[in-house]
């Protein structure tokens, strides 16, 4: 092709005539000059029959080469033949012209996850497309979606995770029957559900200080006869549950959290304990297994036998809350309370001692709390070491106290245990202990830190009324705490296993409710 007498004849600038050859390279410029060379040579006139033909060309008027048509047999024509020769090239074009545009679009899905809701507008019309008219997407329902028309949403839940194959089909607008349908193929990306990719494995029976995966416990107390044996008077119940976390269930190690309750049926004192075991220390689970058993039982012994006298100075205190009395009172509290702390801590170094092991790798926190209701309203008093958290909650009147101070470390993760020895010191544990007398609450709540990450996010938090609220009506949403409700362990147990990004830690709840 003389690509200079055609710039000259359709005057084109020079400075453009690289570009020419590109140009009629161009799929639809070629198609476009054959369509309409086909129209220019069917309007060419027939040749005269007086015209000269060239010597070299076969003379077709020598009766020689006549053909006997009529020995010719019919040739029937074949479907494939037929559409050949009912082909209007001009709509040849242009279903070639809109499946090069369908399939050079650029369509992608927002990423779906599996089990979760899924939504996704697919307006065909953005594509910029004309000549589109009705469309399908195939291969949705496999995967637990649909497409709704009245709305442009792909939505449903997905069942499947993978990178799914939908297949687009489209028609002309004005299609009929026997026309053709332009298909796409579109990758629908559904992740997995992230609880799927960890392992649950059992922890070994067979190893040192073996812990069950998880424990829950209930405690129904009885209503109590009045004066004379008149009247009830409501008692709250106790229930706890312990959960091995994710990242230990994904390697098959052992719980390192703990817990304890118990009420005592004649002296009304309610003892409860959580410990957690810390990550870092190999026997820490048995560490968190000591600590609670030896104050429980230790507390449950004291109170009872110093009842009467704890009793005396509660009153007292209730009536007179000078320094002089709540001296008097915080002293008996340390004598039971904090007495029962140290022991916990001698125990786990005889522990550590008799296996030859050091006291760190028994490592835990601690937090304790006992209570009993009075007239003039509860009695609460606590310990803490370490790091979770502990509350007194009211839903109705909006009151929260928070019966200590985590203790953060310098860097996440960090926190104080039980085992270390500065711990012990007789005003450090004097120091940690707290009490208040409140009308009621609707909950006092001992939590680990596997809860209070997630729930709570910061130290700071703990303090706000609004993310209490939020905790209460997430356990309740799942666990029926009313009275006498013998279920509300196991349903606190599997509320343990709610789903929080990157907190995967052993959680241990108790609450008196």
């Amino acid at each position: 092709m003389d690509f200079e007498k055609m710039i000259s004849y359709l005057n084109i600038q020079t400075e453009h005539k690289e570009k020419l050859p590109e140009f009629f390279e161009q799929e639809d410029v070629r198609e476009f000059l054959l369509l309409k060379w086909k129209e220019y040579v069917n309007n060419l006139p027939l040749e005269s029959e007086n015209e000269v033909v060239d010597s070299d060309e076969p003379n077709l008027n020598n009766t020689d080469n006549d053909i006997n048509m009529a020995t010719i047999p019919n040739i029937p024509e074949d479907e494939e033949t037929k559409a050949r020769q009912t082909v209007n090239p001009y709509i040849d074009s242009k279903d070639n012209d809109l499946d090069r545009k369908l399939k050079a679009k650029h369509i992608q899905l927002q990423n779906g996850k599996v089990n979760q809701p899924y939504q996704c507008l697919f307006d065909i019309t953005v594509f910029g497309i004309a000549d589109i008219g009705d469309f399908e997407l195939i291969g949705l329902d496999e995967i637990g979606l649909k497409f709704n028309p009245s709305t442009d949403l792909i939505e449903g839940i997905p069942t499947s995770a993978g990178d799914h194959r939908i297949t687009l089909k489209c028609k002309r607008n004005e299609w009929s029957e026997g026309d053709p349908i332009f298909e796409r193929t579109i990758t629908l990306i559904i992740n997995p559900d992230p609880r799927s990719l960890w392992n649950n494995i059992p922890t070994p029976t067979n190893i040192e200080y073996y812990k069950p995966d998880s424990d829950c416990k209930y405690i129904k107390v009885e209503k109590t006869k009045g004066i004379f044996g008149l009247g009830k008077k409501e008692q709250k119940d106790i229930v706890a549950a312990s959960q091995r976390g994710r990242s230990h269930a994904h390697e098959g190690t052992p719980r390192d959290d703990d817990f304890s309750i118990l009420h005592q049926q004649n002296e009304g004192w309610y003892i409860m304990t959580v410990a957690d075991g810390a990550g870092s220390a190999k026997y820490s689970r048995q560490g968190s297994f000591i600590a609670c058993q030896t104050v429980s039982d230790i507390c449950n012994t004291q109170f009872a036998k110093y009842n009467k006298e704890v009793d005396e100075l509660i009153k007292d205190f209730e009536k007179d809350s000078s320094d002089v009395k709540r001296k008097k009172l915080g002293d008996a509290l340390y004598n039971i309370i904090g007495s029962a702390v140290f022991k916990a801590y001698k125990n786990i170094e005889k522990e550590a001692e008799e296996k030859e092991n050091q006291i760190k790798d028994y490592a835990t926190t601690l937090l304790v709390t006992v209570s009993k209701k009075f007239k003039f309203g509860w009695f609460v008093a606590a310990f803490w070491v370490g790091d979770g958290g502990i509350g007194i909650y009211n839903k109705d009147t909006q009151y929260l106290k928070i019966m200590g101070e985590p203790d953060g470390g310098e860097f996440a993760g960090q926190t104080r245990f039980l085992t270390m020895s500065e711990i012990m010191q007789p005003t450090e544990i004097y120091k940690r202990l707290r009490f208040e007398i409140v009308e009621d609450f609707t909950a006092l709540v001992l939590m680990s830190d596997g809860i209070t990450d997630p729930k709570f996010e910061t130290d700071s938090n703990l303090n706000r009324i609004e993310k209490w609220n939020k905790l209460w009506e997430d356990i309740t949403s799942t666990v029926d705490l009313t009275d006498d409700n013998v279920d509300s362990a196991q349903q606190l147990l599997q509320w343990l296993d709610f789903w929080s990004q990157g907190n995967h830690d052993d959680r241990t709840i108790a609450i008196l409710y």
